[in-house]
């Protein structure tokens, strides 16, 4: 069986830096808000190409504490995509705000900005994007949109670390942006953790204080605040990987395009990279009709493969909404297969991956 993900790859090559990381932590003492964390911050920052960079408890925390930053709170509406995984929208409902879903341009799954204009009300105070499996939204016209109307741009950056469009670093375009480091990302830690990143002095003292119960230093509680902290284990272990991400990122996108070739005339429908991205491919997403079908022949085949996500977010029983309002999205719930794409995946298990989709495809 070619496995969809396997981490155990990843950590049997460096578990002794691993170790020897986590042993440092022990040593020190120090378990939350220490140096690793703070180093960890710094180097996020400067791969973002911002000023700082906040360690939280999870990539829902991130966002939860972005929109608080930016003071989206009740009676707010905030735009987001209607394909997305659950927590795009749900972070919104956590502030008190009503999310407002648009929909997606089939070819890179990201919010329809034509869409998302017309979903512009006195109410909206924000729009958050996001990067889906690794490809980044359009966030020249994202930004040019939100600046016209005065609203905030939140980037939910989750499966992106590392991607950029037009030459800018992903998490560089909004008010702030945020980060995933669940242990299946591209930068995964061993455990949850989450990050913001921002240019703005205000966001990032505010994700300060909302972090540690809304203590703005020694003790003193100036608003309601959360427990939601990176601790030093999680960021000793994500520092070890993040010196590898760059060469994690160009073995994916090495594996993308060997799926490219190997898979060329079959009738599927292949990932999209548009001319001013980088993506980074968290997932190598196709997309076919009969997708369930697809999905069972590989798995018979010795093949596992995913779906991201088989509903759409506003489609999801939490939001009970109509799904042929958004029907881009609830196509791609419908048709998306994300196949093996990690690192470690050998050249023969690729092509092997390859094979058995092209003798699906076409028997089907």
């Amino acid at each position: 069986m070619i496995p969809f993900i396997d981490l155990t790859r990843q950590h049997a090559a460096l578990r002794e830096e691993l170790g020897a990381a986590v042993a440092r932590v022990l040593d020190s003492g120090q378990f939350v808000l220490g140096a690793e964390g703070k180093t960890l911050e710094r180097e996020l920052a400067a791969l973002c190409g911002v000023r700082w960079a906040l360690g939280v408890a999870s990539g829902t925390d991130a966002l939860r504490l972005a929109l608080s930053a930016l003071g989206v709170g009740p009676g707010a509406e905030v735009i987001t995509p209607a394909f997305s995984f659950v927590a795009s929208a749900s972070t919104i409902l956590m502030v008190g705000a009503t999310p407002v879903f648009v929909d997606i341009d089939p070819a890179t799954y990201a919010l329809d900005v034509a869409a998302a204009e017309r979903a512009i009300t006195p109410r909206t105070r924000a729009i958050m994007p996001v990067h889906l499996y690794g490809h980044p939204a359009p966030m020249d016209r994202v930004v040019e949109l939100a600046r016209a109307h005065r609203l905030a741009v939140i980037e939910d950056a989750a499966q992106a670390v590392g991607g950029a469009w037009a030459g800018r670093p992903v998490g560089a375009w909004g008010d702030a942006a945020c980060f995933s480091f669940y242990p299946t990302k591209n930068l995964g830690a061993c455990g949850d953790a989450g990050m913001v990143v921002t240019d703005r002095s205000d966001v990032a003292e505010r994700v300060t204080r909302l972090r540690h119960h809304g203590d703005s230093g020694r003790y003193q509680h100036v608003e309601l605040g959360f427990c939601s902290r990176l601790d030093e284990v999680q960021a000793a272990v994500l520092r070890v990987k993040l010196v590898r991400l760059a060469t994690w990122t160009e073995a994916r996108r090495r594996i993308a395009a060997r799926y490219r070739a190997l898979l060329a005339g079959v009738p599927l429908d292949l990932p999209t990279e548009a001319a001013k991205a980088r993506h980074v491919y968290h997932l190598f997403t196709v997309r076919h009709p009969q997708r369930d079908t697809l999905a069972k022949a590989l798995t018979e085949g010795g093949v596992g493969t995913a779906v991201y996500y088989p509903r759409s977010v506003p489609d999801q029983p939490m939001f009970g909404g109509d799904e042929r309002r958004w029907p881009e999205a609830s196509r791609a719930a419908r048709e998306v297969l994300s196949l093996p794409c990690f690192a470690e995946l050998s050249d023969d298990e690729i092509e092997r991956v390859a094979a058995a989709v092209r003798h699906a495809c076409e028997r089907s």
